[in-house]
């Protein structure tokens, strides 16, 4: 008879507050057999990262395991001493996390960081064993030139190279049990299905088994043999993906499949609706098509006119909100010597580009490719910078890939949201406060979420306060840097269409930076394509995806879900 490698019985895990008990997960149950890859899915908020924080014995110190039990190898993982825990986790068990830059150290080199796990579960390496052994991990999670990374800093690469760092950490010691949290969340097309693949790789050499928890379905879909659904802390269907895909029985999971993006829901859309949505009252555009459009998709027609008169707005009013005009980004390489002149590696190379009032222009690209480091330029995060920028307006916001790596662990959501309109001034104390509920309100948040902790929320409800803190503060142009890619698809849709609301009630203008191709399908008018530092391609938004001219463009959009 096989046994379960673990065994998560009856675990029920709380925060408390002033003698008060909030559940965050209820009586979960589940077993991972040896070999197995298990999907983990649920909304942001469901208890999926509560669950695999428990395992790891990596809980915060105001939440706590009220009952139940962990067993890994016939050990219960909840009553061990730290010191014993220590052995098993990063070398038995070991997690990738669902935020890298909050996960790596921002002053420690990625090699020496990597490095540190071989020096904790196999100190009897030698130095250049250990660097050996670090450069392969690096190399085998599909990072180009593991012997420059090795002595990088976090900050110097892109999320996506990150993410790809942590899964080489996560590796180098041949666990038992992977447990990925969203491990391609941050990461374009391309990449992604690279990491699935090593997942499955190491899955299919080492036996390692496997708890894949994420909130995109076709994810799970692609390497998991079975699944969980998690609702509100409960697991409320459990099954094989088979089963799960093609014959739900809860309605939760039901919604969730409903939700799910991809090709086929992009198909109600007519052709003819899209071209008028993208390029106005288009010449090219036949009498018949439009016929069509208005009898077969009525959505797509309203739509259409929605944008055709903000495309007419925009014709005749030319004035911009940003212009860059041969940009080029540097960042500072790190020098051995102690009185060695700096030196700078360019990363963005004359880029130019401008975004007119109202307008959402989309940047798409690989990870590395320079898209958040020109976001960080523009924005004045980064000062090693030649060329122009030219703002028409105050500063701009940004909505940062990584929510908890950018807002203040230490103070309270309404505090978070309230400081900029404090420091701003010109509200009084009750008028900052109705307008921190209303901006919770706004991004899907309940009002008494507004007293938690960041550490106390899911990643999908931290990424909501980023874009709050971004949107209180009126700026008419918002940089947003991959603000969904941690959402589930129902939230995902619906913070996309506050940012739609926004942008018509206020006029707003976005720079939007993404991998998702379906989300910069739907919300913006221009795309830039980034390749390699440089913008290779820049289109109206449906010209760019039904008649790509540059051939990484062409291959992009082939990776297309």
């Amino acid at each position: 008879m096989n046994h379960p490698l673990i065994k998560v019985k009856d675990v029920t895990i709380g925060f408390r507050d002033k003698g008060n008990v909030s559940k965050v997960t209820d009586k979960v149950s589940f077993q991972l057999e040896k070999g197995e890859i298990l999907g983990v899915v649920g909304e942001s908020g469901s208890g999926k990262t509560m669950t695999a924080l428990a395992i790891m014995g990596l809980l915060s110190k105001d939440a706590e395991v009220l009952e139940g039990s962990i067993l890994f190898e016939h050990k219960d993982l909840l009553k061990l001493k730290q010191e014993e825990l220590r052995k098993i986790n990063g070398n038995q068990i070991s997690m990738i996390f669902q935020e890298p830059m909050t996960s790596l150290n921002p002053v420690i080199t990625i090699g020496h960081q990597i490095e540190e796990m071989l020096l904790l579960h196999e100190p009897e390496l030698h130095s250049d064993e250990r660097k050996k052994r670090v450069l392969e991990a690096l190399q085998e999670a599909d990072l180009k030139d593991p012997e420059s990374l090795f002595y990088k800093y976090p900050h110097q690469l892109s999320g996506g190279m990150r993410q790809r760092v942590m899964i080489a950490m996560a590796m180098i010691c041949s666990p038992k049990v992977l447990i990925a949290d969203e491990p391609t969340t941050a990461l374009d097309v391309t990449i992604q299905a690279k990491i699935l693949k090593l997942i499955k790789k190491l899955n299919k050499d080492h036996g390692t088994s496997v708890i894949l928890i994420s909130h995109d379905l076709g994810v799970i879909k692609s390497i998991c043999k079975r699944a969980l659904v998690m609702q509100d802390g409960k697991i409320v269907e459990e099954g094989t993906v088979e089963e799960i895909f093609s014959d739900p029985v809860k309605d939760y999971t039901k919604k969730l499949l409903a939700a799910m993006p991809g090709r086929e829901k992009k198909k109600l859309y007519n052709e003819a609706a899209e071209k008028e949505t993208y390029q106005g009252h288009s010449k090219k555009l036949e009498v018949e098509s439009t016929k069509k459009a208005e009898r077969d998709c009525t959505e797509a027609e309203t739509e259409a006119k929605r944008k055709s008169e903000i495309k007419e707005v925009r014709n005749t009013d030319e004035v911009t909100i940003l212009e860059v005009h041969h940009l080029d980004v540097f960042y500072e390489e790190n020098v051995k010597k102690v009185f060695a002149k700096k030196k700078l590696k360019k990363v963005v190379n004359k880029v130019s580009l401008s975004v007119k009032y109202g307008e959402v222009l989309g940047i798409v690209g690989e990870s590395g490719s320079g898209k958040s480091t020109l976001a960080k330029a523009i924005t004045g995060l980064i000062k090693d910078v030649s060329g122009e920028i030219k703002l028409k307006d105050k500063k701009p916001q940004m909505v940062f890939q990584d929510p908890y790596g950018s807002l203040n662990p230490a103070k309270k959501v309404s505090w978070i949201l309230e400081e900029p309109l404090r420091i701003a001034g010109g509200y009084t104390r009750q008028e900052r406060k109705e307008k921190v509920l209303q901006i919770l309100k706004e991004v899907g948040l309940k009002e008494k979420l507004g007293e938690r902790y960041l550490s106390q929320l899911s990643g999908g409800q931290r990424q909501r306060v980023a874009i709050g803190a971004a949107i209180i503060q009126n700026s008419r142009l918002i940089v947003l840097d991959e603000p969904v890619s941690a959402l589930d698809v129902t939230v995902q849709a619906q913070i996309l269409e506050l940012l739609k609301k926004l942008r018509e009630e206020h006029d707003l203008s976005y720079l939007f930076i993404s991998h998702d191709l379906n989300v910069i399908y739907q919300m913006c008018d221009r795309v830039c394509v980034m390749y390699q530092g440089e913008i290779v391609e820049t289109a109206d938004a449906w010209d760019l995806f039904h008649q790509p001219n540059h051939p990484y463009s062409k291959k992009l959009l082939e990776t297309m879900v």
